[in-house]
């Protein structure tokens, strides 16, 4: 690992952090910007950017244009430094993005088959897959400055552990994964890090009050408020999944009866397109169902792009369901930019209007007036590029 990065406490290290923080945030910069930026002379700065470029960390661009007068440098990341490895791990499968040290997406896969289980041997295996992935990729593993993973649940992103993949009381999957992949590895919710991801390059980039609503198989939020990504005190809010909503009686796999995720989640979707079908409704996809065929969420959502009558009721109910419940959302927090994603997200408008319709129904119209609803920017990709991010701003300090 680089120098500063091994010291990251000590006061040049600590300034060092800065500049490549303001390199990241605002693009390239003169000395004299980062001297005034950062309130630190120019020979103080002069010497910890010569240092920052021994070290790879920066390059010099070229000369600043100016109206007259002697043209200044301007320094910005080079990309080469060194990379970021996110791994978003989902229900069937997971997904692998490669960031570089600016932050520009290198490589992506997007549906490595490797189910992940609550075992060491299974964390030991998808760490051997993702050293193979690497090596396609042609990627140094010593330029491998940390990995990003995303669990979904409750996750402690302080000590590594993690509710939902649990391999022992005194065992942190986060302590594994780094003997495994031998580098800095950071454990973190998988719609946090959606959040995070959207945040910094995708569809909340100017926002400074978002909510992250993650449909997929479960029910998640990430929240921006003020600039910063929420946590909570214990690590673990945005638990909107298990809102207290219903009296149906529908066991959550939180073990509680009732939760939003019950009425508004890809497994909801999946489980009352199936209600429907065994009232004798008809779908496209009522052969598969006739021949007892597993109908995946996957084959509900392409039939809701294909105009299936039934699927599109289902998916209007998840939004109707849901939509409420961000209505309420909207009166609690009164945010700038609330964004839907996750696999559900792919049903696009069919999903939208509805939670639209609730929301103006349900949600004061003097605090909903100012919010907008975006679907995600990133899409399927959100996960695993917002784990590069976490992984690299957790790396240089740029977070609590």
């Amino acid at each position: 690992m680089k120098s500063f990065l091994n010291n990251i406490d000590g006061k040049n290290a600590r300034l060092k952090k800065r500049i490549i923080a303001l390199c990241m945030n605002e693009g390239n910069n003169s000395i004299a910007d980062l001297s005034k930026e950062l309130n630190t002379s120019i020979p103080t700065i002069t010497k910890l950017v010569a240092e920052l470029m021994d070290e790879g960390f920066l390059i010099d661009m070229g000369k600043m244009g100016t109206n007259g007068g002697r043209r200044p440098s301007i320094y910005g990341l080079n990309p080469s430094a060194g990379y970021f490895v996110g791994i978003d791990i989902r229900k069937h499968d997971v997904s692998v993005a490669v960031t570089d040290f600016k932050g520009q997406l290198v490589d992506y896969y997007g549906d490595m088959p490797v189910k992940v289980e609550s075992t060491e041997a299974s964390f030991r295996k998808l760490c051997a897959e993702i050293k193979d992935y690497l090596v396609k990729t042609g990627i140094d593993k010593d330029k491998i400055l940390a990995y990003g993973v995303n669990l979904s649940g409750r996750v402690n992103y302080q000590t590594g552990y993690c509710f939902t993949y649990f391999i022992g009381e005194n065992r942190q999957i986060g302590n594994l994964l780094e003997e495994e992949l031998d580098a800095p590895v950071y454990v973190e919710n998988d719609s946090r890090a959606m959040t995070y991801g959207e945040y910094i390059c995708g569809a909340a980039k100017d926002e400074k009050d978002m909510l992250y609503i993650n449909v997929a198989w479960g029910l998640g939020m990430g929240m921006i408020i003020n600039g910063r990504l929420s946590y909570g005190k214990s690590g673990f809010s945005g638990e909107i999944g298990h809102m207290p909503m219903f009296e149906n009686g529908q066991i959550c796999h939180c073990g509680k009866t009732g939760c939003l995720e019950t009425g508004a989640s890809g497994s909801a979707l999946h489980r009352k397109f199936h209600e429907k079908l065994r009232e004798g409704r008809v779908s496209l996809l009522s052969d598969k169902f006739n021949h007892n065929e597993e109908i995946s969420l996957n084959d509900i959502l392409i039939a809701i792009n294909e105009e299936d009558m039934l699927a599109i009721e289902v998916i209007e109910d998840i939004g109707t369901t849901l939509g409420r419940a961000i209505a309420g959302l909207i009166n609690i927090f009164n945010p700038e930019l609330v964004v839907i994603g996750g696999i559900v997200a792919s049903a696009r408008e069919y999903l939208l209007l509805p939670i639209k319709s609730s929301i103006q129904k349900y949600s004061l119209n003097m605090v909903n007036k100012d919010t907008v609803i975006k679907f995600s920017k990133l899409g399927e990709k959100a996960g695993a590029i917002g784990a590069c991010m976490l992984s690299q701003s957790k790396l240089l300090g740029l977070l609590d």
